[in-house]
């Protein structure tokens, strides 16, 4: 159970959102976004630090007017996350935004008006070391390309991506990542693949609108998993009718599935059948949610009977394989105890905190000989 992605990652320049490595052989890094209005500060801030304790690494928060901008910076005083500032066609607010502390401007030059105005802006960000993401939507292509293409497709995204990429290139400014999101997952794997062949600078995925929890997950699985598979993405950002945290909670479930990254629990759970010898599924609910505050990095098998069990179970650094009359328990492959039915989820519970305890020592034992 435990080994590397065979995942060969496309190379890309690296870039800097604060202190998160964003391209080259950094990790790929999860995004969410706030929904909360930005001139509610407190709200903002408190849904910020929701989303960085379920694992985020960067957030992104849309600022659409001079009083938000203002918002913004009582907001970045208050968390520690980098900030992504979400702005389109007012260059005078990534101006502001820039002075108040935010660690990367999301802004297509072409849509912020005169040479004069993306130059001033330009030149901010280069002077303070922010970095721009471009973000190209289906939902909102020039009228031309529109008319050109006759609708949205993968090759108008990236020829708008590129009529952005083309501004930065004339003016050198080489810090920056680029999106191309659509709602339709062929259109929006198609755009990047091409772009990933165009540039080498770090790609921004994701499904824009992909809709409520459970459709938007399944269609951000689908799209970004064939992306991710295929080496092309630096960051990610789930894009769900929901609260952020699930974005947040979905990005590490896919990114743990193939095995890019490791935060966590990786559970390996059977759907449960008539041969189940304890309440599978309630089991898993009570332990996904209680032991949500785990970031070592573990596998943990929960099975309901002998047939998979302790195949299962042997391959986990801790594993459940259920039997009649005992439900017996392997810690790093070998027998270790049988635990009853009535105590089950909280034996279970006492047990995996204890090897995580042991595994977190262990990692930093390792850190500090190296």
């Amino acid at each position: 159970m435990h080994f590397e992605s065979p995942i060969k990652r496309r190379q890309s320049r690296q870039i800097m959102v604060g202190d998160v490595p964003v391209g080259g052989d950094a990790p790929i890094s999860v995004q969410s976004m706030t929904n909360t209005e930005t001139t509610d500060v407190d709200a903002t801030v408190a849904q910020i630090q929701q989303i960085q304790q379920a694992g985020a690494d960067i957030v992104r928060v849309s600022v659409p007017t001079m009083e938000a901008a203002e918002s913004f910076g009582q907001i970045r005083k208050q968390v520690s996350i980098p900030l992504v500032a979400d702005i389109h066609f007012d260059y005078r607010i990534a101006l502001r935004v820039a002075d108040l502390g935010v660690d990367c401007l999301r802004i297509n030059p072409g849509n912020i008006g005169r040479e004069k105005r993306i130059l001033a802006v330009i030149e901010k960000a280069r002077d303070m070391n922010i970095p721009i993401r471009i973000g190209v939507n289906a939902g909102s292509l020039e009228k031309d390309l529109q008319k050109k293409y006759g609708e949205p497709t993968p090759e108008a995204l990236v020829e708008s991506a590129m009529r952005h990429v083309d501004i930065l290139d004339r003016l050198d400014f080489h810090d920056f990542k680029v999106s191309v999101k659509a709602s339709d997952v062929f259109m929006a794997v198609g755009a990047y693949r091409q772009l990933a062949t165009k540039i080498d600078q770090p790609l921004h995925l994701g499904i824009t609108e992909a809709g409520g929890f459970r459709s938007g997950t399944v269609k951000s699985a689908v799209g970004l998993g064939a992306l991710l598979m295929d080496g092309i993405g630096d960051t990610v950002r789930i894009s769900l009718a929901a609260d952020p945290v699930q974005e947040v909670k979905v990005a590490w479930d896919l990114l743990k599935s193939l095995k890019l990254r490791s935060k966590g629990i990786n559970f390996i759970a059977c759907p449960s059948c008539s041969r189940q010898n304890f309440d599978v599924i309630g089991t898993m609910n009570a332990l996904e949610s209680r032991l949500e505050d785990i970031v070592v990095p573990m596998d943990v098998a929960v099975i309901g009977c002998v047939v998979n069990g302790p195949g299962e179970a042997k391959e986990a650094d801790l594993g459940l394989a259920g039997g009649t009359p005992s439900n017996l328990v392997y810690v790093d492959g070998q027998p270790s105890q049988k635990l009853s039915k009535e105590t089950l989820v909280d034996d279970l519970e006492r047990l995996i905190r204890d090897k995580a305890q042991a595994k977190a020592k262990l990692m930093d034992d390792l850190i500090a000989k190296a």
